[in-house]
């Protein structure tokens, strides 16, 4: 996607184009199979929703075509993480790979000991609190219990801006904080809903609802890779990618970079 005469351009493929993803569906079926897909156009060819997609089907707001819309059919399947993962920008990863990713972008750091070392800052605490459970041990959430234990286990952003200390008069740069921890696997986007005024009538965009993926699937399985090196869950993340494009590894590696 680029800017052209302050119009957003949309580069894919035409509808009838081999190859052209249709539905949320299919959509899954190539995030699951490629493990990683960011929304827009990068330096690989082929490895985006929109050079999978055709343009003009973005925005139009039919949930069956419109690709934008589908980010948020898929964030409430549980079968993929959709977060600012790539270079900061949105994108999908695959449950399977998600063990790796979270290694890799971790350092093998739960949040709680990045930040006692010194790697987290407080404005990221205060985010991370709002979700955090204060009283469970981390080896043992899981959904059941994040449910009994945590008021708010999924919060809409504006709701967890206010939480967390940010807007006027408080912390600053919201967003930029909440996508480090997005890069940093530490928080997912679970689905986006729209706002609701005072008689229940929804209004506006769909605004994303933030939470941790060890809510979505367990801590256990989130971290299953920690007792590995990052490196090491870098190197497969990189050797299945070369798999799917015909590029060089330096090209993969600017995508799927801290």
């Amino acid at each position: 996607m680029e800017k052209i005469d302050g119009e957003w351009i949309i580069h894919g493929m035409d509808w009838d184009e081999p190859g052209c993803i249709h539905t949320a569906e299919e959509l899954l079926e190539v995030i699951e199979r490629v493990g990683f897909l960011p929304l827009f156009s990068n330096d690989v060819p082929g490895f985006s929703v929109e050079n999978l997609t055709d343009p003009t089907c973005w925005w139009c707001g039919d949930e069956r075509v419109d690709p934008w819309e589908w980010r948020v059919t898929l964030s409430r399947t549980g079968k993929v993480a959709y977060g600012k993962f790539f270079g900061r920008k949105a994108g999908f990863v695959a449950k399977k790979w998600f063990p790796d990713f979270a290694n890799f972008r971790r350092d093998g750091y739960d949040f709680d000991a990045r930040f006692d070392d010194g790697r987290a800052e407080l404005r990221e605490k205060r985010i991370m609190d709002q979700l955090w459970p204060k009283r469970l041990e981390l080896q043992d959430i899981n959904k059941k219990n994040l449910e009994k234990e945590v008021a708010d286990p999924v919060l809409y952003s504006f709701e967890l801006k206010e939480r967390a200390g940010f807007g006027k008069g408080g912390e600053k740069n919201f967003d930029g904080v909440c996508a480090k921890l997005q890069m940093e696997t530490y928080l997912v986007a679970k689905d986006f809903l729209p706002r609701v005024n005072k008689d229940g009538e929804a209004y506006g965009w769909a605004i994303a609802r933030y939470t941790l993926p060890e809510y979505l699937w367990g801590y256990g399985f989130v971290t299953g890779r920690y007792g590995e090196a990052p490196e090491k869950s870098r190197a497969r993340i990189v050797a299945h990618l070369l798999k799917q494009f015909d590029v060089d590894e330096k090209a993969i590696l600017k995508i799927i970079k801290k």
